[in-house]
């Protein structure tokens, strides 16, 4: 069976889920068109708990990586490994997007809690022209 025929079985019922700020959460982010991330992989939900409560149908996420890249604040936030998140990754603040809420499979991997939140948030107002 082709990884894209396989993909397709996989999300067709997709799974419901508690979504919630702060929490990392596998995603299929195919198709993808481009330099956007593409495949099944982990991404954290950055969009605020008052959409996410009242079962808003799309949330806005950060996809992460495993491709590591030194020092490249603000695009890059490093994630060490903890909880179901098996390895080290990297956010990648520039790839910011809002998906449609049958995207998400399976339950919270992780949370990031204090001072890593306030570092992405850091960074997506730099990346945002917030600041």
């Amino acid at each position: 069976m082709s990884r894209e025929a396989e993909s397709a079985r996989i999300w067709k019922t997709p799974t419901p889920i508690a979504i919630e700020r702060g929490a990392i959460y596998f995603v299929n982010f195919n198709p993808s068109k481009g330099t956007e991330a593409g495949k099944i992989r982990s991404a954290l939900v950055v969009q605020s708990d008052l959409l996410n409560e009242v079962g808003h149908p799309s949330t806005t996420v950060v996809p992460l990586t495993t491709q590591l890249i030194d020092g490249a604040a603000p695009l890059r936030l490093r994630i060490a490994a903890r909880d179901r998140l098996a390895r080290e990754f990297d956010l990648m603040l520039d790839q910011i997007r809002t998906i449609d809420n049958r995207r998400f499979n399976g339950e919270m991997l992780t949370r990031l809690e204090g001072e890593e939140m306030m570092l992405v948030e850091e960074y997506l107002r730099i990346l945002l022209g917030l600041e």
